[in-house]
Order: structure tokens, then sequence, then C-alpha cells
């Protein structure tokens, strides 16, 4: 069974990095979407092992986003993507229910690391 991951970005070329470094894996589906009420409704449909979402973004941020999220599944995996590291910012995401918080622009190694890291807190080891 592939594992599925959402990436909820306004930037293309930001999911066109996450998607170029993460499809690498094996046994990898990638879904994505542009703001984050197009994320929440992707994640509800498509329910991924581990989502990467940026803060900030039209229509519905990545704040909110997140919490829409948790509501549909407290267990979620979601990685927060963001250049505003203040620690307020930080801590916010972090009460929100977030498993990790990277800096904008992410690193392939950082992103990897986030992946394999929400796997094994899926219980999805590999």
């Amino acid at each position: 069974m592939a594992l599925k991951i959402l990436l909820v970005d306004d930037s293309k070329a930001s999911r066109l990095g996450l998607r170029n470094w993460l499809s690498k894996e094996d046994g990898v589906e990638i879904f994505e979407a542009g703001d984050g009420l197009e994320g929440v409704e992707r994640f509800k449909e498509h329910q991924p092992d581990i989502t990467f979402l940026d803060l900030t973004m039209p229509v519905m941020d990545g704040f909110t986003a997140l919490e829409e999220m948790r509501k549909v599944d407290p267990a979620a995996i979601v990685v927060v993507l963001t250049a505003d590291v203040q620690k307020k910012t930080t801590q916010r995401v972090e009460e929100l229910g977030a498993f990790m918080v990277l800096k904008k622009p992410p690193v392939k190694e950082n992103i990897i690391d986030a992946f394999y890291k929400g796997l094994k807190a899926r219980g999805k080891e590999r």
C-alpha cells in the first residue's frame, strides 16, 4: 500500500521541489494543494500519512488549515514549513498540533528526515 503525502503550499516551485525529493522514496503517492482550504479538502479526501504545510497562503492560512486537519485526524502528522521561525509562530503551530516545524527554504536532508520521523510516529517505519 502506497504511503500518501500531501503538499500544501501556494508556491508551485516549493511544491515541485518537495515533490522531486519525496517522489524518489519508494512506494509514495503525492497529492498537492495550492491553498489552505484546498489542502483541508485534499486531506479529508486522501487521508495522508504525512502532510507538509506552508503557513502563509491565500484563502485559508496554514494555522487554520492545521487546526482543521487535526479536527479530522487528531493524530495527523503535519510538518509545517515556514520562513517565519519566530518563537511565537513556532509555539503557536506546536500548540495546534504540528509534528515538526522546518525553516523555509527547505533543505532536502531535513525534508527526508521529517518524512521518516513522521512515518515512525505513524507506526509505518520502513
